[in-house]
């Protein structure tokens, strides 16, 4: 944490004198998320926030659903504008964005990776090097940290499902493999199913979920790894009549994981920080365009750990994912 205010610190800094030095040249930035949710709706009000405050122009495109046939277009539709200085994005696929992203950078246009990134994530010495920074959260101790909270709330012994988005997404899988790897190591009484891919389609979530209830009975507990797959699965175990008897983890502090958590369905929520991702992203393209060359490369922006006893405490409830208007 406090490597992470230092560089918040540093970064303001760097803005404080980038704006100044730059008020003439006005940047122009593309932000391109993964889906319509809440999470990406907070992070774009972060980048909404970072613009008005440092002076640049946002162009906004966002899919209405997830997937490469999705992203792509709207990516070569800002590459075709011919104004945009810089793109803020969450490569839907780290593998079949790399080419689409690579298309961008060689139109002149700087990337900027949110939420999920390309290839291995290591923009300094890995497969995929072109992107400034990846900015997000360290999702494989994400998937350690939920593990812990499902195992704790079930005894540390039964058996628990993964319901997850979609295959290759850099973010989901990291935290699929952190969950695995801490029940495996810390706990061999609990056996872990799944995943299953719900395409971020929370009704598929739920069906799937609730065919998981069926053939195992004695299910503990379920791991939800997103917006999507979280909500799906704490409808599925409320719709079952199983609130406190199947516990649920749930990723992203949305207000229906909220809502679900105090009914007792939920019993953990792991609030990431989409709004400092946004913000700082766009930070991080004022300083690149002032002319800084020491930005880092990765920057984990940390996890808020919601449970009833702390819910409503403004500390941890600042965290929940709220959009004006919903």
């Amino acid at each position: 944490m406090k490597k992470y205010v230092l560089l918040l610190a540093a970064a303001g800094a760097v803005v404080a004198l980038a704006s100044a030095a730059n008020a003439a040249d006005k940047i122009k930035i593309g932000f391109l998320p993964g889906v319509v949710d809440p999470f990406y709706q907070v992070m774009q009000l972060g980048v909404e926030k970072a613009a008005k405050d440092l002076g640049v122009d946002i162009v906004t495109q966002i899919p209405q659903s997830w997937g490469v046939e999705q992203e792509t277009p709207l990516l070569n539709a800002m590459i075709a504008r011919g104004d945009l200085n810089y793109i803020i994005t969450a490569p839907v696929d780290k593998d079949q964005m790399v080419a689409p992203l690579q298309a961008a950078v060689d139109a002149g246009i700087k990337v900027i990776t949110v939420d999920t990134f390309l290839g291995d994530g290591d923009y300094a010495n890995g497969k995929v090097t072109f992107p400034i920074s990846y900015i997000g959260s360290d999702n494989e101790a994400g998937g350690r940290i939920s593990a812990d909270g499902l195992a704790k709330a079930i005894g540390g012994k039964g058996t628990v499902y993964i319901n997850s988005t979609n295959p290759n997404v850099s973010s989901v899988e990291a935290r699929e493999v952190g969950f695995k790897k801490e029940m495996t190591e810390k706990y061999p009484g609990i056996t872990v199913l799944g995943p299953d891919y719900n395409l971020d389609d929370q009704n598929k979530a739920q069906q799937q979920t609730a065919a998981v209830l069926q053939q195992h009975p004695d299910l503990a507990g379920v791991f939800g790894t997103n917006v999507f797959s979280a909500g799906g699965a704490g409808t599925a175990v409320a719709n079952a009549g199983l609130t406190g008897k199947v516990q649920v983890v749930a990723y992203d502090a949305t207000k229906q994981a909220m809502d679900l958590m105090s009914k007792g369905t939920v019993s953990l929520v792991l609030a990431q920080k989409p709004f400092d991702m946004g913000y700082l992203a766009v930070e991080f393209a004022v300083a690149d365009n002032a002319g800084v060359t020491s930005l880092p490369r990765r920057v984990e922006t940390g996890f808020a750990i919601l449970n009833k006893d702390n819910a409503s405490d403004p500390n941890f409830s600042r965290f929940i994912y709220s959009v004006p208007g919903q």
